[in-house]
């Protein structure tokens, strides 16, 4: 049981203390002062206490906040590491946009590697955090009335057993499609006057390509009269046994330019045990079929599926690399809660993962590709993260856009999520739709007008 004698500060060390097993049922006590000069913070478990004491010049209420978050955080990592022998590959920080950090210290003028070593991020991720930054380049743009458009497509052929999303078999939620394709069609039609810029489409599920290839037609056909300038066009296609001729020739004929090919693992033995219906030779056969269209490809893998070896998991690098698509996504496994292995797993063996990401980054920057946006999750196994990795001149602008938070995101569908950028993206006001399909159905009207409101304010 955690205690801070600073209540704001409760829910950051609590994200730290997740990440030590069996911590969570040891009393510690932390409080924290601020001398003028620096901040103190004390911590005790048991009979123990240290005092670290951080020199610190605060401006104004937000630094103050942010400072104090920082070091509080730093403060419990350290006894917890020094508690339990770990130590993590990102040290004491716990956010999900490390790169946010880094391009903050640059705008300040600084390196951003003095705070990274300050926090205990080892030297490999403060080095991948260097490239990703390098991979953006180009990319990365912060201009007011710059845009992306999600639109929400939350149908799979089956859940899989590590699925946390709102996802459910379509064999159960397809007779809410009919009203579900009208909603969307009512959304995007209220969207065109709320979008600037256009950077990105990015059509997601779910697995769009669960859709029969004429539901897929008329979202593309509601997207069309928004990308008048001809952006990045993605669909997540998704899972390989769902690919047909007709879905891919109808994202062709309406000017898709990236689709996804979500593999996870090259490996029967681990798609089966996660709940794939289909084989690795069904993603073969996908790659196969898309190729004549031209399309930029990406392909999802995972580290740190359950009883996934390592070499299983290295063949399957190996593997989505002589496929030679322009993207490999390599996801670090994440147990949320709403996923069933949540339930009957435990921290994976945490060597066993660090070679498996370790082997990822080699052999994919051996093969050309380069790392251009990275992103962290809270319970993600052994504290890692996921990267996108491109081939030069390949990288995703909505993926940028999005982990970076550099644009609007105007977001349709069940469970999207919009986000509206304000004094240079100092602010970020959000914008929600209910996760469940008959609730979303139920406030199209209501959802576009608060849509409406938050982003002519």
């Amino acid at each position: 049981m955690l205690t801070s004698d600073t209540k704001f500060l409760e829910p950051e060390l609590m994200d730290v203390v997740r990440l030590f097993d069996g911590v969570q049922e040891q009393d510690i006590a932390h409080t924290m002062r601020y001398t003028g000069d620096a901040f103190e913070n004390t911590v005790t478990i048991g009979s123990r206490t240290r005092v670290f004491s951080d020199p610190a010049e605060v401006r104004g209420e937000l630094q103050y906040k942010s400072l104090a978050k920082r070091y509080a955080k730093l403060a419990l990592y350290a006894v917890l590491s020094e508690e339990t022998g770990i130590t993590l590959p990102w040290g004491a920080l716990t956010g999900i946009r490390p790169t946010r950090l880094a391009y903050a210290e640059l705008d300040e003028g600084r390196p951003f590697e003095p705070l990274f070593e300050r926090m205990r991020v080892s030297p490999d991720n403060i080095a991948l955090v260097r490239r990703v930054i390098a991979g953006q380049s180009g990319l990365y743009e912060r201009r007011a009335g710059n845009c992306d458009l999600f639109v929400s497509l939350p149908f799979c052929p089956t859940k899989c057993e590590y699925c946390s999303f709102i996802t459910a078999p379509i064999a159960a939620t397809r007779k809410y499609l009919p009203d579900y394709l009208a909603a969307l069609e009512e959304e995007l039609a209220a969207a065109g006057p709320l979008i600037g810029n256009l950077r990105s489409v990015y059509i997601g599920g779910g697995t769009p390509f669960a859709l029969e290839a004429e539901e897929l037609e008329r979202v593309l056909k509601a997207v069309a009269p928004l990308r008048t300038n001809g952006c990045e066009f993605t669909v997540e296609a998704g899972r390989p046994d769902t690919f047909t001729r007709e879905k891919l020739e109808v994202c062709k004929a309406s000017g898709v330019t990236r689709i996804c090919i979500n593999a996870q693992s090259f490996s029967d033995e681990t798609l089966a045990r996660i709940g794939r219906k289909h084989t690795a030779q069904a993603v073969r056969d996908a790659f196969a079929l898309a190729a004549p269209y031209g399309f930029s490809v990406n392909c999802d893998l995972i580290a740190g599926l359950t009883g996934e070896s390592f070499e299983s998991f290295c063949a399957s690098v190996d593997e989505a690399v002589a496929l030679a698509p322009d993207n490999i996504t390599v996801h670090t496994l994440c147990l949320k809660k709403g996923a069933r292995l949540k339930e009957e797993t435990s921290r994976l063996e945490e060597g066993r993962l660090s070679d498996m990401i370790a082997y990822s980054r080699a052999a994919l920057t051996a093969a050309g590709y380069g790392p251009y946006y990275l992103y962290r999750q809270k319970y993600m196994a052994g504290a890692h993260e996921n990267v996108g990795w491109a081939r030069p001149g390949t990288a995703c602008v909505y993926n940028v856009d999005v982990m970076e938070e550099i644009a609007d995101n105007l977001a349709v569908g069940a469970n999207a999520v919009s986000k509206k950028l304000f004094a240079g993206g100092k602010r970020i006001e959000r914008h929600g739709s209910p996760k469940d399909i008959p609730t979303y159905l139920a406030k199209v009207p209501q959802l576009i007008g608060e849509r409406n409101a938050l982003f002519t304010e």
